[in-house]
């Protein structure tokens, strides 16, 4: 997790909202790379995977903070979506609530341009990726318009997605 996010994070006071809006992101991440090799995380090894986002995660929802992740995603999904899906245990595992948006059920929400994350419905973190999915990096918005439209937009797919336990990658 980025240091921009893991400070937001360890500020929030009520919630904390992730929308993904990529059908692919680093490609060339190691734990990717392992995945399509045929290495897959086992859920019960947690040694193995834990690390310091996932107890920055637990901290947060142990104060109170309410983590919700929504991912809108084209079907057929990617290789990549099939991935994040294998490993969403993790996210669920540390304290955060994951739905899938299919692209199709999407369409008649309007969406800021960017991924972001959004705290408090007050402060925003754009992520900002090149079209081969590496990080172009962070933008910390403060504007309270921005902020409105963000929580409006993830509001809206949170309403349509499928809860993670529910969803099956097409």
């Amino acid at each position: 997790m980025p240091t921009l996010v893991r400070e937001h994070l360890a500020k929030a006071e009520r919630s904390a909202v992730h929308l993904e809006t990529r059908d692919a992101y680093m490609l060339t991440d190691p734990g990717f790379i392992a995945w399509q090799d045929g290495r897959r995380l086992d859920p019960k090894d947690r040694a193995s995977w834990w690390g310091g986002w996932h107890d920055a995660v637990a901290d947060a929802a142990g104060k109170g903070v309410r983590l919700r992740r929504a991912r809108i995603v084209s079907e057929p999904v990617t290789d990549y979506i099939r991935y994040e899906y294998d490993v969403t245990f993790t996210n669920l595992a540390a304290g955060e609530e994951v739905r899938w948006l299919p692209r199709r059920r999407a369409s008649l929400i309007a969406l800021p341009g960017n991924d972001f994350w959004l705290f408090d419905e007050q402060v925003v973190v754009f992520n900002h990726f090149a079209g081969d999915g590496r990080s172009g990096g962070m933008e910390l918005c403060g504007d309270p318009a921005a902020a409105r439209l963000c929580t409006d937009a993830f509001e809206a797919v949170w309403n349509r997605a499928v809860p993670h336990a529910d969803y099956r990658p097409a």
